[in-house]
This record gives C-alpha cells, sequence and structure tokens, in this order.
C-alpha cells in the first residue's frame, strides 16, 4: 500500500481490479451529495433565464471537474497511498467548490474559481507524473490536456475577479475551452493532439462510475421530496404529491438502469476504440441525465408549494423541462451505443411536448401527474420491447 515507483500506482490492466470502483472513489462522491444539493437549492432560489443560466454553468464546471476525476481513477489504482492521498485532497478542493456555489457568482467567486482550477490541473499534473515512464501516449495526452486546462484556468480566475456581465463572459469562455479541447483531441503545437486509440479505457469502471453518480442524484431528489413533505401539513393533495415525486423518480431511476449502464458498458469494452464511444456516452451524453435530474428537484418544489396554481411556462419549464432533459440525455446515451435511438424515449419526448399546449387548462398538480405518466410509459415501454428481445434471465449484452 506504499508509495514508492509511480508505476505500480496504476490499476493492473485486464483484472478485475481495473473496473472495481473503490471505497475512497465512493467517498470523494459524497462532496457532489452537496455539490447537487447547492446546485437544485441555486436553480430554485432564482429561478429566472439569469438563473438558468448562471446555474447551468455551475452544472457544468461540476460535472467536468467529476467526469475528468473518473477518467484518472481509470488508470489510476485508489488504493495506492499516493493516488489516495490525492483523492482526498481533490475532496477538500471539491467541498469548497460545492460550498460557493449558492454565491459562486458573487463574494465567492474566487473560492469556486481557484478550488475547480486547483482540481483540474493539479490531478492533470499528478496523472502526469504517475504515467511519466509507464504509459507513453497517455503520458503525451495528459501533458496536453495540462496545457489545455491551464489555459481554461486563466478564464476561470480572470473571471473570478471581474464582476457583472464580465465574469459571465469569461467563464463561458472558460467552459467553451474546457469542453471544446477533448473534441478537437487537445492539440498542442510540438505535442500534436490525442486520438481516440490513445484512450485505452475501461468501460465497466467509467460505466459504474457514472451510475453511482446518477444513484447520488436520484437519492437527492428522494431526500429533497422527504425533506419537502415532512414539513408540509398533511392534505389528501400533498399525499398525491408526494406520491407522484416518488414514482417520477423511480421511473427515472428504471429508464437510465434497467436497460442502460451495463449494455453501454458491455458495448465499450468490445469496442476498437474504447476511449471515443466512452467519451459520447459518459462524458457528454450525461450532461442532459445529471441536468435533468437536478430541474427535476426544481419542478418537485413547484409541485409542493403551489399544486393549486394554474400551470404556465414558468412552472412547466421545469415540471416538463427536467423529465424532458433526462430523456433525451438518455436517449442520447443509448443511441450512442445501440447504434439507433429508442423509439420510446422519442414519444416520451413528443408526449411531454404536448403537455406544453395544455398548461392554461390543467393544474400544477396535474401536469406533474401526467409528466410522470409520461416516465411510466417509457419505462414501461422500453421494458416491454427490450425484455421481448432479450429474455430476463439473461445479461445485458450477452448472445
Amino acid at each position: 500500500m506504499a508509495g514508492g515507483d509511480p508505476g505500480r500506482w496504476l490499476r493492473a490492466r485486464g483484472s478485475k481490479s481495473q473496473s472495481r470502483v473503490s471505497f475512497v472513489e465512493l467517498f470523494l462522491d459524497l462532496v457532489f451529495v452537496f455539490s447537487i444539493s447547492q446546485l437544485s437549492h441555486a436553480l430554485g432560489d432564482h429561478f429566472t433565464p439569469l438563473g438558468a443560466l448562471e446555474a447551468g454553468m455551475l452544472i457544468f464546471a461540476v460535472w467536468w471537474v467529476w467526469i475528468f476525476t473518473a477518467w484518472v481513477t481509470s488508470w489510476l489504482d485508489p488504493d495506492r497511498m499516493p493516488v489516495r492521498i490525492m483523492l482526498f485532497v481533490l475532496m477538500f478542493a471539491g467541498l469548497v467548490v460545492s460550498a460557493s456555489i449558492p454565491d459562486a457568482f458573487a463574494e465567492k467567486a474566487i473560492f469556486f474559481a481557484g478550488a475547480y482550477v486547483f482540481m483540474q490541473v493539479g490531478r492533470s499534473l499528478f496523472t502526469i507524473y504517475a504515467l511519466k515512464d509507464v504509459s507513453p501516449a497517455n503520458y503525451r495526452n495528459f501533458i496536453r490536456i495540462t496545457c489545455w486546462l491551464i489555459l481554461s484556468g486563466l478564464f476561470w480566475i480572470g473571471g473570478a475577479v471581474m464582476e457583472g456581465e464580465t465574469r459571465v463572459v469569461l467563464w463561458l469562455a472558460a467552459l467553451s475551452i474546457d469542453y471544446v479541447a477533448p473534441a478537437f483531441g487537445f492539440p498542442v503545437p510540438g505535442l500534436g493532439k490525442s486520438t481516440a486509440a490513445n484512450l485505452d479505457v475501461s468501460g465497466a469502471h467509467l460505466a459504474e462510475r457514472c451510475a453511482l453518480f446518477i444513484i447520488i442524484c436520484l437519492g437527492e431528489a428522494i431526500l429533497q421530496a422527504g425533506k419537502i413533505f415532512a414539513e408540509q401539513p398533511l392534505s389528501p393533495l400533498i399525499v398525491t404529491v408526494f406520491i407522484t415525486v416518488f414514482v417520477g423518480t423511480v421511473a427515472m431511476w428504471w429508464i437510465y438502469f434497467q436497460f442502460g449502464h451495463e449494455r453501454t458498458a458491455h458495448r465499450i469494452e468490445q469496442d476498437e476504440t474504447p476511449g471515443s464511444l466512452a467519451r459520447q456516452a459518459f462524458t457528454y451524453a450525461h450532461i442532459p441525465i445529471l441536468a435533468g435530474i437536478i430541474l427535476s428537484v426544481v419542478g418537485n418544489g413547484f409541485l409542493f408549494s403551489h399544486p393549486h396554481d394554474q400551470a404556465d411556462m414558468h412552472a412547466g419549464a421545469a415540471i416538463l423541462g427536467g423529465p424532458a432533459m433526462f430523456v433525451v440525455g438518455n436517449l442520447w446515451f443509448k443511441g450512442a451505443t445501440r447504434g439507433r435511438p429508442p423509439l420510446s424515449h422519442l414519444v416520451g419526448l413528443a408526449g411531454l411536448g404536448l403537455l406544453l399546449l395544455a398548461l392554461s387548462q390543467i393544474d400544477v398538480y396535474q401536469l406533474g401527474i401526467l409528466s410522470t405518466a409520461v416516465l411510466v410509459v417509457v419505462a414501461i415501454w422500453e421494458f416491454a420491447s427490450l425484455t421481448r428481445a432479450v429474455p430476463l434471465a439473461r445479461p445485458p449484452g450477452s448472445h
């Protein structure tokens, strides 16, 4: 368990331990429970176009620092003491990021940006050192990655010391750099660019990491609903809303987990260029899944606080927008690995779209019931269609 040669900090390739998620990784994820809670509260408290933009930017940032760490721990072994200590340091910095979220566009901007840049650049420098003499291709990859993270970091820090619209513009530029760079292979003069063939990653590990993160997000939705329900005066309507929120969250779980991540893990493990597929299915496609869950938590707040109000675009943006984004993310996620988008998800999006036309005719709680019904239909449809194709007794991806 001691430090020793950095080459020994890597996971054993081709072994079961390569895909196993360690306890320290789960411990790190606890910080992101706080992040998800902070993001949902920040969006709910400032549910305006500007508030949505700011919350969206923070969601992109939180996801990016988490998914980059998940990729790194696909190569580095968290059971090695130096790697474990690195993750504990990231955990503390992540706590600073999470605590700063409510005031990230105010007086705590420098704490948010500073901790974010420290996590991104520090983790990559550590990985460069660990890979130096044992994986030349990935060593060069992380030199390129670090160069781009330092570039975006200048915009993050620059935005933090500015105010108002200038901060928003600089942070949007930073996010653009962060998100565009992987698509172009992190090109650096003199070092070339990375290719999909270089990204030899464990699909099973990334699938489990992302699945556990989605569990955290869905768990936060359940906890928030239980907390609000406990504080509400008991009435048949509030009980109905509580059941609606619970069923909707279970339907989201079913849509993602029943035929999602396990099939994707198997598909990536068999792919000739697993890095390219993993980047699309996990790095990018999970962003709307995460955003959809967070927005659904905001929609649940509307259901509890204004159940008898007439539905309008303000409430509809959260109550319908959350499930819609979640389904879009799953559509992308599953379509990337199956080769074709699931019809049930397309029909679900059409159903949520049609509910927009009924906003002026129904109350908020009725809109919640109908949007939950759409999610349930999507889950049942996919379950019925794929169960006929693949018997339940056989694992996903088996022949």
